[in-house]
Order: structure tokens, then C-alpha cells, then sequence
């Protein structure tokens, strides 16, 4: 007998669900304001991978400050002047709304992570093995695409976010790791006990399987994703689609790591012939 799948379910009983709804609201508006300092300049096609590492965190620290800076959009009524979205980097959750005044009183928590779009996964490397127990019902886990904005030069540019339930995140994981995917493997799972939420550092807030694959978390591989996926790859980025950019860099990555001459296909050549003929002229987000 097939096991139900979780339900997701907003948190409309929270006395705080209409801050939810609005920063929900600001999350998606997030594109339109996001704002950087950052210029990358010089960086050879073949090493364009690197940008994940490099900016994943200035780009993660930057949605925090956009954020903030649409307080009027969340809080147009002044009810939550005393608090901000501050980031607090190797806990969980990523981002917290936390008062000002006393530092401890937190509102909501924010999984947040940013996702370079020529990441060579082709899709958000987010692994999120949190225990459903470890997340309010209100809490999100929300993913930021970004790219430069003339592909292998300029400033980070975002575009609109996946903006997910945390609890429900992990519940669909759990299942899906036990009850869906096809497989002879041990699908058991100890679940993390005796935490709630908003941890401290030290509390073991992870939930163990036996994969040595290292798999156990990657949500983007759980199907919750994959329409949002698909519309991200289908994104132009120079006129070009995402997913037309992805094998080009791959192939001249391999090159370079195999020490061979690089040597153009007619793949590459299409996507080179075809940048010249539609340089970047700007870039709008995508509707949701």
C-alpha cells in the first residue's frame, strides 16, 4: 500500500500570516530590487564554474540587505518596525526576522541559499537534511537564481526565487526517500529527536540515512522542484537559453581539465554565432 504523500498546508491560524503572505510577496519582487556592488571582469569561459564558490555567500548576504530594503512591502502598517532579517551563517535556519531590540525574539526563519544558473549540476545543489521538527510551519526555504549580467563579465543579477514551506520541504524529502524512488538500497531514516525550532548550533538537527552516495538532501531531485527548474534552464541569458550555455562550458571545461586543444563543435559555434548576433541588451525576470 502507497504511503500519502505530505500535505502542504499555509499557515493561516499563525497570528503572524499576514507577514508571511507579504514577505512572500517581497521574496518574489526580489529581482526588481535586487542591487550590487560586485563587478567580475576577465574570467576565461572554461573557469566560469568557479562563480558558485566565489560569490555564493556575497550573493546570499546581498538578498538579506534587498530584503530589508523592502520592509515597505511586508510591514506597510509600522507593526514590525523593531525587526529585521538578519543572516546567521552555519545555522539553521539561514536567515531569521529576529527583533532588534532584544536580540532572541524570532518571527520566521529563512533557509536561503543562492543558485548560480551556470552551475555545471544544471539545477540548485541545495542539500537540506533538516528534521521536519527543526522548522515551524511558517518557516521557507527559498532559492535565488543569479547570473552576471553579461554572462562571463558584469554584476550578479538575480531573478525570481523558489519559495517553498521548510516543514513540508523536508516532510516531501522523507518520502520520497523512503516510499518513491526505485531502489534495492536501505531507505531507512533516523530522524533527528529532541529539537525544535530555531536551534542552536550544536543541536543535531540532521536527519541520517545509509547513503553513501551523499544524496539524502538534494531536494532538487525529489520532484518538488522540477517545474521551477525547467523555467529557470529556459531562461535567456544573452538571447540564449540556460540550458544551451550548459554544454558549451562543460565541453570547454573538460578540455582544459584533460589539457587538450580546445576546438569549437558546431553546438558552440551555433551558441557564439548567435551572442553576436543578440548582445546583452538588459534583463527582465521571468513571471511566475
Amino acid at each position: 500500500m502507497a504511503m500519502p504523500e505530505p500535505t502542504r498546508v499555509e499557515p493561516s491560524r499563525w497570528e503572524h500570516f499576514q507577514l508571511w503572505k507579504r514577505v512572500g510577496e517581497a521574496l518574489r519582487a526580489l529581482p526588481d530590487y535586487f542591487k550590487t556592488t560586485t563587478s567580475i571582469e576577465g574570467i576565461l569561459g572554461p573557469d566560469i564554474f568557479t562563480l558558485n564558490t566565489v560569490l555564493g555567500a556575497t550573493i546570499e548576504e546581498q538578498v538579506v540587505r534587498s530584503l530589508n530594503a523592502l520592509r515597505p512591502v511586508w510591514d506597510p502598517d509600522k507593526k514590525y518596525q523593531t525587526y529585521a532579517f538578519v543572516r546567521q551563517p552555519q545555522t539553521f535556519p539561514d536567515v531569521v526576522l529576529r527583533s532588534k531590540t532584544n536580540g532572541q525574539t524570532i518571527l520566521m526563519g529563512i533557509e536561503l541559499k543562492g543558485w548560480y544558473l551556470l552551475a555545471a549540476e544544471g539545477e540548485p545543489s541545495l542539500r537540506f537534511a533538516v528534521t521536519p521538527s527543526a522548522c515551524n510551519p511558517w518557516d521557507l526555504i527559498v532559492v535565488v537564481p543569479w547570473a552576471l549580467s553579461n554572462v562571463l563579465a558584469g554584476s550578479p543579477v538575480a531573478y525570481a526565487p523558489f519559495v517553498e514551506l521548510a516543514r513540508y520541504c523536508a516532510e516531501q524529502r522523507n518520502h520520497f526517500w523512503k516510499h518513491v524512488r526505485t531502489t534495492t538500497a536501505d531507505s531507512t531514516i533516523t530522524l533527528a529527536t529532541g529539537v525544535g525550532p530555531y536551534p542552536k548550533k550544536s543541536d543535531p538537527i540532521t536527519d541520517r540515512t545509509h547513503d553513501p552516495g551523499g544524496n539524502f538532501g538534494r531536494i532538487a531531485r525529489y520532484g518538488i522542484m522540477n517545474a521551477y527548474v525547467q523555467e529557470m534552464l529556459a531562461t535567456p541569458l544573452a538571447g540564449i537559453p540556460v540550458s544551451a550555455w550548459l554544454p558549451f562550458f562543460k565541453k570547454f571545461a573538460r578540455d582544459k581539465d584533460h589539457g587538450g586543444t580546445v576546438a569549437f563543435d558546431p553546438a558552440p559555434e551555433t551558441v557564439l554565432m548567435k551572442v553576436a548576433e543578440h548582445p546583452p541588451k538588459g534583463r527582465k525576470p521571468p513571471t511566475t
